[in-house]
Order: structure tokens, then C-alpha cells, then sequence
């Protein structure tokens, strides 16, 4: 209950890669006075401040060079060994939350907030959401953004490492719908028929910033 309420003042945007979670955050932060906490930006301080012991998949990950990371293993395997996907370091998230001051109310964001480390710190249900992305919308964000090749293309086989890739995300993507139903979480489909002012209307909606009250 103390750690409820200690971040009863965060809101919390995940869900899958493509899906659009920056942009939607950074444009709620921006129209909301809240103070926006990218959570995947943090990863090369939390690199910094993790031990190996205590953080094995996220070192066995960066030990990998490109092929064993992205062309020789299954996109099952991947998901499981990706510390991000699996949890690994959000100690370090929290840590960085409690740092921060509590005025203005913060948005975290971020495809490492997965629902079972979140449900538990909620103070209320309307401080969480996740958003989903279909295959062909990923898809279209990676294009949009110039980044579909961008890892791929430093294997050996980027036809495969691309394959991989996205099957590797869709898999994420299913894991995080799975976890957010079980809890009775809110989410979010994200379809290439949704534009980001009908996504920020939706994501605004269920995390109850259509109120004064943003805490």
C-alpha cells in the first residue's frame, strides 16, 4: 500500500513496439502539464547501474554480437531472454520514479512497463493503459520512421533478422494482451485505421485526463 501510494501520482502508458506510445505520451505530457519519463531512453543508465548477477539477461543480451541477437536464435527464444520482455532492471524504473518530484503528475511510457509489474503499484485502475499494435500497423510505424531496416541490416541475413524481429514483437505484443486481460487491465488495439488524434482521445479517456484531477 505505501508503494501505491507513493506513486499514486504516475500514469502509465505501455504495450507493444510500433504501437505509437512515445508520440501519444509526449503529446498528453505536452497538453496536460505532466512530466513525461521515457522509460526506454533510461536503458543505457540502467545498463550503467546493473550487475551482471543480478541483471543476467540483460548483459547476456549485450555480449551477443548482431547475428546471435537477431539471425541464429528463434523468435520465441528471443522474447524469453529479452530482459526488457521479461522484467528484468524495472527496479531501476521505480527508482527513478520515487527520485523524481510529485508536482507536476508524471506519465511514464515505455514497452518495458509490463502489466504484472505495474498492476501492483496502482493506486487506481484509471492509471494504466496499453497499447496494442496490429502486425501491419507495426509494420507501417517502423516504415514510417526509417528504423524497419536499421537493425537488420547489421547481420548477415537481414531478410531473417527483419523476419525475426517482427515476429519477436507480435509475440511481446500477445504476452502483454495475455498479462493485461488476466489482471482485468485496460488496453488498446492499435490499427493502421486509427489516427493519433482518435489514439490520444482514447488513451486520455482511460487514463482519466479528461479530469482536473490528475492525480
Amino acid at each position: 500500500m505505501a508503494m501505491k501510494q507513493r506513486l499514486r501520482h504516475v500514469r502509465w502508458i505501455g504495450g507493444g513496439s510500433g504501437a505509437g506510445k512515445s508520440t501519444i505520451a509526449r503529446e498528453l505530457a505536452a497538453e496536460h502539464g505532466l512530466r513525461l519519463y521515457n522509460s526506454d531512453a533510461t536503458l543505457r543508465d540502467h545498463v550503467r547501474r546493473s550487475d551482471p548477477a543480478d541483471h543476467p539477461l540483460m548483459h547476456g543480451f549485450l555480449g551477443m554480437d548482431m547475428d546471435e541477437r537477431w539471425v541464429d536464435r528463434s523468435p520465441s527464444v528471443m522474447l524469453e531472454t529479452f530482459h526488457g520482455f521479461q522484467g528484468e532492471a524495472f527496479d531501476f524504473i521505480v527508482e527513478d520514479l520515487l527520485a523524481l518530484a510529485d508536482d507536476p503528475p508524471i506519465l511514464a511510457e515505455g514497452f518495458r512497463l509490463l502489466p504484472r509489474l505495474v498492476a501492483p503499484l496502482l493506486w487506481r485502475s484509471d492509471q494504466a493503459v496499453w497499447l496494442l499494435p496490429s502486425p501491419e500497423s507495426r509494420r507501417t510505424a517502423f516504415d514510417a520512421r526509417g528504423f524497419t531496416w536499421e537493425i537488420p541490416e547489421k547481420t548477415s541475413d537481414p531478410e531473417r533478422a527483419l523476419a525475426n524481429l517482427l515476429a519477436r514483437d507480435e509475440l511481446f505484443t500477445c504476452q502483454v494482451a495475455r498479462e493485461a486481460s488476466a489482471l482485468q487491465m485496460p488496453v488498446i488495439e492499435v490499427g493502421v485505421d486509427r489516427n493519433l488524434h482518435d489514439m490520444m482521445r482514447l488513451v486520455a479517456a482511460a487514463l482519466g485526463l479528461d479530469s482536473r484531477d490528475h492525480r
